[in-house]
This record gives structure tokens, C-alpha cells and sequence, in this order.
């Protein structure tokens, strides 16, 4: 994920001396508290954690909330915060130290997966589409979710964790068997919020995926594709630039996953050669409960 940056001179001194270009009455240090803090905040987490091994200083210094936020809400690219419910060095970790859902649970169906972006839910409301474009009444998709989804291929989600979403893109071996020589795929789009790897409840595993509702089209399918958006802003600019199709949707001889993401919400697609139909299947995870918050959502198509 990074590039290995070349190998500059270390910082060997455990005192703060004064710097020697400065002028005789300057007060500043080699190891100032704020202007070092603004240094860390232009870097990597992999430099952060090289420049804490430098000595005992920087290791106090990096530990500086600040410094994680700032990282955090950079890289991932998403507004920025009033306050999260975890160290922002821990979010930080578990957003960019390569795990992934399947990496807790099913490592034995994972295949492949590439990490899409971040986006951000400021209203606990979502709304999920297996065709790249708004419903013209979306009032149709607060239905009872199977019957939305069958009938207009896409539901709306209630009581989902605001805050910062973590959207991968996982191509897995088919569900439907348990042999490991099956040659059938399915690609899923797995959003997850981003303090969902620091939970107990999730890692111990006593959250599990629920089915929502299946959609199945027994006719050649020309593409896998899903979207998940904030319900507050799917009419918005942003929601259009990420629906806009000529803008990054593969020509129809592409078969590589396509993915656009935006501040409230993310599209994936991928091109399909001739096939019989496909099976959509929509799943969330909620923090225990039926009645406690959406933390993760998912759309899969399985080829049939």
C-alpha cells in the first residue's frame, strides 16, 4: 500500500537541543511539541510508526490524538468529525493494516478483495440499489424490504450507526456448496462502520449477517452492480457524480470491477460476459438486536 520512502539521516540525540540556524534569543527546539505535531500530521502510518521508534520524545508525541484524527480523516477522505467512541490511532490501525470481514470468519471462501474508499452516513438512514440509478419514488423502498427489493430492486434501510463506513469490494467463492474445487464466484459489496473491528461483540462473532431480501433474474445479466447511500443526500450532486456511469463504468468488453465513491455514499459495477441470470442478496449486521444499529451491509451477486 505505501512505497518505501528512501532512507534519510536518524535522529540519534535524546536531549532538545536549539537549533544552530536559528537566532541566538529564539526559543525554539529541534523537538518542538507543536510544530513536530503538525509534521506527524502530514504523515503515513507506517512513517508514524517508524518516527516513534526513534526515541522516547516522538513516541509520546505521535500518541497525540490530533495527529490520528488528522490521518484518519485524510486518508480515508471523509468529513471530518465531532468525536468517535475509539482511540483515533485504533481506527487508524484497523482501517489500513490489510483485514477485511472475511479475514475474521469464511477466510476459507475468500478470494480476492481491494479496498474502495471511505464514505460517511450523517443520517441513520440508508438506501441500497442493485441498478445504478435513484427510484423515481423511493417511498416504494420503505416497504418491507424482500418485497421492495423484489419488486423494485433495492430497500431502505432503517436505524443505521452514523459516522464513518469503510466500503470493500470481496470476490468469494459460491455459498451455495462447501467444496473448495467449486469454480463459482460471487462479488460482494461490504460497507462496514469504521469502529466495527474494535467491537467485542464482532469479533467474538455473536453478530452475524441477516438476510434482508433476494432478488433473482433467471435472463442474462450485462452487469454485477449495488450501491449504498445516505437516504438524506441520494438527491444530492454528490450522489449524482457517483451515478454518473459514462464517467467510470468499464466500456462492455471491460470485465474488471469499476467503483466510485463520494462523501455519502458508494457504487460498485463489473461488466459480465453471457450467463443465465444472477441472484442478488442483501444482508446487515446489527450490534446484537433486531433494534440496535446497522454496522454493516452487504449486496452480493452470485452468478446462476
Amino acid at each position: 500500500m505505501y512505497r518505501t520512502r528512501k532512507r534519510q539521516r536518524a535522529l540519534s540525540c535524546c536531549k532538545s537541543p536549539r537549533s544552530t540556524f536559528l537566532a541566538p534569543h529564539s526559543s525554539f527546539t529541534c523537538y518542538d511539541d507543536d510544530v513536530w505535531t503538525e509534521i506527524a500530521k502530514y504523515l503515513d502510518g507506517k512513517s508514524l510508526a517508524r518516527l516513534g521508534m526513534t526515541n522516547r520524545w516522538f513516541r509520546k508525541l505521535i500518541k497525540e490524538e490530533s495527529v490520528w484524527k488528522y490521518a484518519c480523516l485524510r486518508d480515508l477522505q471523509v468529513p471530518a468529525l465531532r468525536a468517535v467512541h475509539a482511540s483515533w490511532m485504533m481506527l487508524y490501525m484497523s482501517a489500513f493494516d490489510g483485514r477485511h470481514s472475511y479475514s475474521y470468519r469464511q477466510k476459507e471462501k475468500h478470494i480476492d478483495w481491494m479496498r474502495i474508499g471511505a464514505f460517511f452516513f450523517e443520517s441513520p438512514m440508508a438506501i441500497l440499489m442493485e441498478k445504478l440509478v435513484v427510484p423515481k419514488r423511493i417511498a416504494q423502498l420503505y416497504d418491507d424490504p424482500q418485497k421492495a427489493i423484489q419488486g423494485y430492486g433495492g430497500c431502505v434501510v432503517k436505524n443505521v450507526k452514523t459516522g464513518i463506513w469503510i466500503v470493500d469490494l470481496q470476490l468469494v467463492r459460491c455459498p451455495v456448496c462447501n467444496l473448495n474445487t467449486c469454480e463459482g464466484t460471487m462479488q460482494t459489496l461490504d460497507a462496514r462502520h469504521a469502529e466495527l473491528f474494535l467491537q467485542e461483540g464482532y469479533r467474538v462473532g455473536d453478530w452475524d449477517y441477516v438476510d434482508i431480501g433476494t432478488h433473482r433474474v433467471d435472463k442474462h445479466h450485462t452487469a454485477a452492480s449495488g450501491a449504498i447511500f445516505d437516504l438524506k443526500h441520494v438527491k444530492s450532486r454528490q450522489t449524482a457524480d457517483v451515478l454518473d456511469l459514462k464517467a467510470w463504468v468499464g466500456k462492455p468488453n471491460d470485465w474488471q470491477p469499476k467503483a466510485r465513491i463520494g462523501h455519502y455514499g458508494v457504487a460498485v459495477n463489473t461488466n459480465l460476459q453471457p450467463n443465465e441470470g444472477i441472484s442478488v442478496k442483501y444482508q446487515v449486521m446489527r450490534s446484537g438486536g433486531a433494534s440496535e444499529p446497522a454496522v454493516s451491509i452487504r449486496i452480493s451477486q452470485q452468478l446462476i
